[in-house]
């Protein structure tokens, strides 16, 4: 099998040179393909994008691979359940929330305390906070909400899950306009799944 290794996200300010700032469109990912053979890791998590996904006309191919050096597999599908609680987002495959956990497993820093709060909810679920019901998962994460894990996950969840070419083509997003004048007139009025303001909300600009 060949899969999509996909590397850490993209840290606030980095080049996002991959989204055409003419037009707003996302070329094909540039993710190579490498065998699985070279994934050597102590975790790896794998999965496939659905055909009705837009990823799936992006990326080369349909099946992707994370490799985790520091965090179980288990552990990084925990982190993948815990982000899908924390930031629910149907069209997002799992190749996003992967990015949580590669970000997580490279911050040496944080380890202990997600190793700590990971074990904390399995407990908690019973044994396995992956196979608990979505009523149980979201209750298991309020309970433990303003803990230092929970904050170390949250936080890392925006930068994870947010910044990077996979969310933006899901959400529409088509790169930085401020170099070009900003969004006032390029981009301003795209947002297809919000109402159109009010002309008494959205006055003349000058």
């Amino acid at each position: 099998m060949r899969v999509i290794p996909i590397a850490p996200s993209a840290q606030p300010g980095a080049d996002a040179a991959s989204c055409n700032e003419e037009d707003g469109r996302v070329p094909k990912l540039d993710l190579p393909l490498v065998r699985r053979d070279f994934l050597k890791g102590s975790g790896l998590l794998t999965g496939a994008i659905a055909t009705s996904s837009v990823l799936a006309t992006l990326a080369p191919s349909s099946a992707w691979a994370v490799e985790l050096k520091q965090l179980t597999t288990g552990e990084g599908k925990t982190l993948i359940a815990m982000g899908r609680v924390l930031f629910p987002h149907k069209k997002l495959p799992d190749a996003v929330y992967a990015l949580l956990a590669k970000d997580l497993d490279g911050n040496a820093g944080a380890l202990p305390v997600v190793r700590d709060g990971i074990a904390a909810l399995d407990k908690a679920a019973g044994g396995s906070f992956i196979k608990a019901t979505a009523t149980k998962k979201l209750a298991l994460v309020k309970a433990i909400e303003g803990s230092p894990f929970f904050n170390t996950v949250r936080g890392q969840c925006i930068t994870s899950l947010y910044n990077n070419d996979m969310a933006f083509a899901v959400f529409g997003y088509p790169g930085a306009s401020w170099e070009k004048g900003g969004y006032l007139t390029r981009g301003f009025q795209d947002l297809k799944w919000l109402r159109p303001p009010t002309a008494e909300a959205s006055p003349p600009a000058w």
